[in-house]
């Protein structure tokens, strides 16, 4: 009998591409202040970490309530544009839907999501890509340290009851992998994210989905 295992996913940069509205929130956020956004490839190397990490990486010259402002023009803009654009607002990758319903399917595969999104911003994007049941935990910023900290990581161990070993966590930033490997678990970097893939410091790289089955299969291993 095969010993159940977790895939945690993270999710901007990983299985949707949200950056659009990342972009235009986090533009929002500095114009409310009256402050020049910091460039593209800075704000989108943050993507992961908590808002209030965020900002103090992006705007840690300013005061605290001028941080707090900000944090909150920006989820004022992104749940603005998310009610707009609904689930247009988050794509999914090219196939990553359809690897999220193909693990799901496996009798010994237990689904998982840890994110630096807060719990509103995680139940919207499930709500309109309409993936209710589909995790069986739900790890959010608003619950725990801001990523690398592996406080996600464990609370989702926990939950399920899965072993360190048998859990793999998957994402896009180095902020995944080392709260992976503080936690004690495997990871996979993915290549299409929003930081490069040759920085991740990863256990495996995947370039595309199809990638994924056999990487899990060999960090688990698994027996089929």
């Amino acid at each position: 009998m095969t010993e159940t295992r977790l895939v945690i996913f993270d999710v901007d940069g990983t299985l949707v591409d949200s950056q659009r509205d990342i972009l235009a929130a986090m533009a929002a956020a500095f114009g409310a202040e009256g402050l020049a956004m910091p460039p593209r490839e800075r704000v989108l190397s943050g993507v992961g970490l908590s808002l209030p990490e965020t900002f103090l990486r992006l705007a840690g010259e300013q005061g605290p309530d001028t941080r707090a402002r900000m944090i909150a023009s920006y989820c004022s803009a992104y749940a603005g544009l998310r009610q707009a654009n609904g689930a247009g607002s988050s794509p999914f990758y090219p196939g990553a839907r359809e690897m999220l319903e193909r693990l799901a399917g496996e009798p010994f595969t237990l689904l998982a999501v840890a994110t630096g999104k807060s719990r509103r911003g995680l139940d919207g994007l499930v709500e309109a890509h309409g993936l209710e049941g589909l995790f069986h935990s739900r790890q959010t910023a608003d619950d725990h340290p801001s990523k690398p900290n592996p406080a996600m990581i464990r609370a989702a161990l926990d939950e399920t009851g899965v072993a360190a070993h048998r859990a793999v966590m998957v994402g896009d930033t180095r902020f995944d992998t080392d709260m992976a490997r503080a936690a004690g678990i495997a990871s996979i970097g993915v290549g299409w994210g929003y930081q490069p893939a040759a920085g991740l410091g990863a256990d495996r790289i995947i370039h595309d989905w199809a990638g994924l089955m056999p990487a899990l299969d060999e960090l688990t291993e698994t027996i089929s």
